[in-house]
């Protein structure tokens, strides 16, 4: 992990959809950010701070893969915030247990550290057993 070698988004807010490598009972998620004592003041503030993990349905099999259709509902399955004081690697348990597998996640990031012109994920694990 480098500095600057990163996820970004504009501003202080983003998404992302990741696809898994196989359906999954998640457990977990981790986010990792570079460490603040590696790190430029500019660059630390760029840290997300509040985000949240959703699934849809549709990413669990049981519609062809894509965008949640007009109207369906995904399920938060946890908010937390990433806390640049502490470890830079940081992991978050997600709702359980979950009826099913998923072979997609959804990453909001809904803000960051104070930096108003992007905000940077370093790395982000899933956790889980495979399905």
């Amino acid at each position: 992990v480098y500095s600057g070698n990163c996820w970004p988004s504009q501003e202080h807010q983003g998404q992302v959809v990741i696809r898994l490598p196989a359906r999954v009972h998640l457990t977990a998620v981790t986010v990792q950010h570079i460490s603040k004592e590696v790190s430029p003041p500019e660059i630390i503030t760029s840290a997300p701070r509040d985000m949240a993990v959703f699934v849809s349905l549709c990413w669990a099999g049981i519609r062809p893969w894509g965008k949640a259709r007009t109207g369906e509902e995904e399920t938060l399955l946890g908010t937390f915030t990433y806390n640049v004081a502490k470890e830079p690697i940081q992991i978050f348990p997600l709702k359980a247990p979950l009826p099913r597998a998923f072979s997609h996640i959804k990453l909001v990031v809904k803000s960051n550290w104070g930096n108003p012109v992007y905000t940077c994920i370093y790395r982000v694990k899933v956790h889980g057993k495979m399905a």
